[in-house]
């Protein structure tokens, strides 16, 4: 049974806001992001290339494309589905986050529509990515820590679970993640953050099944 909601962040638009999650000015770009509250530590210019070649490198002798795929729109969905969150994502982390796997409202809903790709520095899946563990969030606002986002005014979001994707090498490729703009009760973090978790296992396995180069 799909999550009902009951949240003014949820009231139905007249018509659908269609919009790419943030992404970084050019000043930004010129001058070095703001670090806002709960984002995860910058890791060093040099470490975060050697990072994404080495996540390129693997990719390809895996033979997984980096292109929106059927098999992980699935695995987002079915995520999303049994969390009862509007949004589940398959992310690879490359020049920017890239929702290789993207579940969201219909684009008539009424609801916010977001894009493929989102600055690597914006969101939670940043931090699930320097931790190399699960981050579960029933309420993003309960911790000044992870409340001061850009996502949080972009699409209005209260809870967020994400899990990485951990390749046996120790190559991290990404996270497996879904947001809503409902908070979660804090009884329902281990059963939400679990089914991320699995999902994330699921997500590995299919990557592992790909045929090698």
């Amino acid at each position: 049974m799909s999550y009902q909601p009951n949240d003014p962040y949820r009231a139905r638009q007249t018509a659908p806001l269609t919009q790419s999650l943030p992404r970084r000015t050019m000043r930004e770009v010129t001058h070095g992001p703001s670090l806002p509250a709960g984002a995860a530590v910058p890791v060093p210019q040099a470490q975060q290339a050697s990072e994404l070649a080495q996540r390129y490198e693997l990719l390809d002798r895996l033979g997984v494309p980096t292109a929106a795929s059927e098999d992980f729109d699935e695995l987002a969905r079915d995520m999303a589905t049994r969390a009862g969150f509007l949004y589940g994502f398959v992310n690879l982390f490359l020049e920017e986050q890239t929702f290789v796997g993207l579940h969201q409202p219909p684009a008539d809903s009424g609801y916010v529509i977001v894009g493929r790709t989102m600055s690597r520095d914006h969101g939670w899946c940043p931090e699930v990515i320097a931790r190399k563990k699960a981050l579960p969030l029933h309420d993003v606002h309960a911790s000044p820590r992870f409340s001061g986002n850009p996502v949080v005014d972009a699409v209005g979001i209260r809870s967020y679970f994400g899990a990485p994707l951990i390749h046996d090498s120790g190559t991290v490729l990404g996270t497996v993640c879904v947001i809503d703009p409902e908070k979660r009760p804090l009884s329902e973090a281990r059963r939400l953050r679990d089914i991320v978790i699995n999902a994330g296992v699921r997500a590995m396995d299919h990557i592992a099944r790909a045929p090698v180069r």
